[in-house]
């Protein structure tokens, strides 16, 4: 059997629905070390800090 709406849905039912598919931009905080823009609660990519402690050594 395929599927099969009940009832029909209007246009503007649709696009409301539709509506809520967006894109937002990722949140960045400054890391207090360096001062480069990293995502929070994760490891500074630049330095290698996190919560003001050295966790992952950076080879630059």
């Amino acid at each position: 059997m395929s599927i099969c709406p009940k009832n029909k849905s209007s246009k503007s039912h649709r696009d409301q629905r539709r509506a809520q598919w967006k894109m937002n931009a990722p949140t960045l905080v400054k890391c207090s070390k360096c001062g480069a823009l990293m995502m929070p609660h994760r490891v500074c990519k630049n330095c290698g800090t996190y919560n003001k402690k050295q966790v992952v050594s950076v080879d630059d």
